[in-house]
């Protein structure tokens, strides 16, 4: 008996054991659904109550939910029940888009995530935030909180608070009393103007600041402001009022630095000294023109620079951005060194320029001759090139006739004196450089030099205001050559070419031997041999192309208009030949036409199929006298028989059925 008690036990307690998890899963479901709020809808461990137009938390939250939606309501300040601040297991509170003009208090009091974006938060107390122990990010975007409005050391109270977020406030200073775990300050579009030395010294640990978007200014930021930010990773201070750099920044582990969209005009050599570790530096949209040389050294991780929508003046001072650019690794990307001036210049890219261009004030300027003949010139030669100097002529296209002879060119010395007096050197005034515009994709360059050359160096660049800029392109020719085809050019667009004498060594000395000048190619819709024979032939093929043209299109207008003359011709003879298959009796219709139908000089019957017919007189001169006999096909009645009836002014209407119109005849 006691060994059955023992078994019985047993297969008990292993039927029951599966059931218990399903009845306790079953138990806290039935618990939770009874605690849902009437005006709520509720969902696992969410509670969903946003967007009912609530002016109070509901009643009636239980334990088990750790999400509460009540943003888009109407909730004000005193709709927090006391009874909410007891619910331990809710966690993430969305109170954003309601109607608090304070910081609220009887928060749950485990809330670690707290919305409470765009309402009206003016103040924000100690007390309220001393309920939230536990909170760790706080998100009061787009409120009305002014530096008054928050008591000081109130953030300080939740002691757990690592993310904080300002952003479209009306602060004037940096809120006192910031927690100590503080990770992320966000104070962007506020009006801050003033950053005192210890702003931030109690936040050792914070790691991303944002000051986007305030008023500080160069005296407005203390020059300790972010020296105890020893941890900071992230300080960006976009569209503010800076011309400089701020002094002190951290160096120890700042990897992202955001300086665009304010007034810096320079930046001095040891802004960026002992930022080691940046990655990011971004100074677009400022007033810079140039940069001191070394002012990058010291970046040794920097993978990105932006530089975009500065000034950029291409001078002297630039070279050394054109070598260090030249230099630097593919792991660095370098974003918007485009010239701003001069002119000539303005839009290349700076890592593509050639050192040729630049145009350094204050050095020696030589003016070199060069001719721009017709095509069917020929070049001058060597014996009259000293006697024919040929000063520069302006515009690369132009097509003026040379005069048989012309004076000395003009030359410039070094200190800005002009004289007369022809070149002593050989390199000055004995090399000549025609450039020919064959068509539009194809520039030939011819040169005449009088003194040995080992080879020519010419290089091309499209000029234009795009910010990206062409990159120059080169060639070397053999010094026995006069002259090169530069092809793939684009249409209608200007070209700044130069020509550079190599010596026996192989080397060239820019700005002493370089022949530069601006060439336009032609439109597109110009033919390559018309350009090419001269512009009278091009005129004349120009003027037969559009002759030829108006030619086919006449043509082509003859031929519409005679096919819609033939289909209208066709369709009025079709309808006529359809009008005339439909035979009536008329008054058209010849008096032979109806004689010969029966009612003159055949007596046979006349059977008429038609809906209607009418005897009528042919002229008023001949009647027909007598009386008619019509018999017709079939009766009213469905049988055959005659009629004989009277004929009133000899004419009588019969109806398809039979049935008189005139007076009615008896059978």
């Amino acid at each position: 008996m006691e060994l059955q008690v023992r078994m019985w036990n047993k297969d008990v307690t292993t039927f029951i054991a599966p059931w218990i998890p399903i009845l306790l899963g079953l138990h806290m479901q039935f618990s939770w659904a009874t605690t849902c709020p009437e005006e709520c809808r509720c969902d696992r461990t969410f509670v969903y109550c946003n967007e009912r137009s609530l002016t109070s938390v509901p009643l009636g939250i239980g334990e088990g939910y750790k999400t509460l939606y009540l943003h888009n309501n109407q909730i004000n300040n005193a709709g927090f029940p006391m009874e909410l601040h007891n619910v331990a297991s809710v966690e993430t509170v969305y109170l954003y888009g309601n109607q608090l003009d304070e910081f609220p208090v009887n928060l749950p009091k485990n809330t670690r995530v707290l919305h409470l974006q765009e309402n009206n938060v003016q103040t924000v107390s100690r007390a309220a935030l001393g309920q939230l122990l536990r909170l760790e990010e706080l998100y009061l975007d787009d409120n009305s909180i002014s530096t008054v409005g928050v008591e000081e050391g109130a953030f300080r109270e939740a002691i757990s608070l690592k993310i904080l977020f300002l952003t479209k406030n009306h602060l004037s200073s940096v809120p006192v009393g910031l927690p100590e775990e503080l990770r992320e300050l966000r104070l962007d579009e506020n009006r801050i103007a003033l950053i005192t030395d210890d702003a931030f010294e109690n936040v050792t640990g914070l790691e991303l600041l944002l000051l986007d978007g305030n008023l500080l200014t160069d005296e407005g930021l203390a020059s300790g402001a972010f020296q105890s930010l020893v941890n900071l990773k992230t300080l960006s201070l976009a569209r503010n009022s800076l011309t400089v750099p701020p002094p002190s920044i951290p160096t120890k582990c700042l990897v992202k630095l955001n300086l665009q969209e304010n007034l810096m005009t320079e930046i001095p050599l040891t802004s960026f000294h002992g930022l080691h570790h940046l990655e990011r530096l971004d100074i677009s949209n400022n007033q810079l023109q140039s940069l001191t040389q070394g002012v990058f050294d010291g970046l040794l991780s920097l993978r990105q620079l932006t530089v975009r929508n500065n000034l950029w003046h291409c001078d002297c001072d630039i070279k050394w951005v054109i070598l260090w650019l030249k230099s630097l690794p593919a792991t660095l990307n370098v974003r918007g060194f485009v010239c701003q001036k001069p002119e000539s210049v303005r839009g290349m890219v700076i890592r593509e320029l050639n050192l040729d261009l630049i145009q350094c004030p204050g050095s020696k300027a030589t003016v070199h001759p060069i001719t721009r003949p017709v095509p069917s010139w020929p070049l001058p030669t060597a014996d009259s090139a000293v006697h024919t100097a040929i000063p520069p002529l302006g515009p690369a296209h132009s097509t003026s006739d040379l005069p048989s002879a012309l004076p000395l060119p003009t030359l410039l010395t070094a200190g800005g004196q002009a004289t007369d007096s022809p070149p002593t050197a050989p390199e000055q005034g004995s090399l000549r450089v025609s450039f020919v515009v064959l068509n539009s994709s194809c520039v030939r360059v011819n040169w005449k030099s009088t003194f040995a050359v080992t080879a020519y160096k010419v290089t091309w660049v499209k000029l234009g205001h795009s910010l990206t800029g062409d990159a120059v392109q080169e060639t070397v020719v053999d010094g026995l050559q006069q002259g090169v085809d530069l092809a793939g050019l684009e249409p209608k667009s200007v070209y700044r070419i130069c020509v550079d004498p190599l010596d026996a060594f192989n080397s060239y000395h820019p700005g002493d031997d370089t022949i530069c000048s601006e060439v336009m190619t032609k439109s597109a819709s110009f033919d390559s041999g018309a350009n090419a024979a001269g512009p009278e032939q091009a005129s004349q093929q120009d003027l037969s192309s559009s002759l030829l043209l108006a030619g086919l299109v006449g043509g082509a207008v003859l031929v519409v208009f005679i096919l819609f003359l033939s289909v209208f011709c066709w369709h009025v003879h079709r309808k006529e030949r359809a009008a005339s298959s439909k035979w009536k009796y008329n008054r058209g219709r010849r008096k032979d036409d109806y004689c010969e139908a029966g009612t003159k000089k055949d007596n046979s019957i006349l059977e008429m199929t038609e809906t209607s017919f009418q005897i009528v007189a042919l002229n008023n001169e001949q009647l027909l006298k007598g009386d008619f006999r019509i018999q017709p096909i079939y009766t009213p009645n469905g049988g055959t028989g005659y009629r004989d009836c009277l004929m009133v002014n000899n004419s009588t209407a019969f109806s398809k059925n039979s049935v008189p119109e005139s007076t009615p005849c008896h059978t």
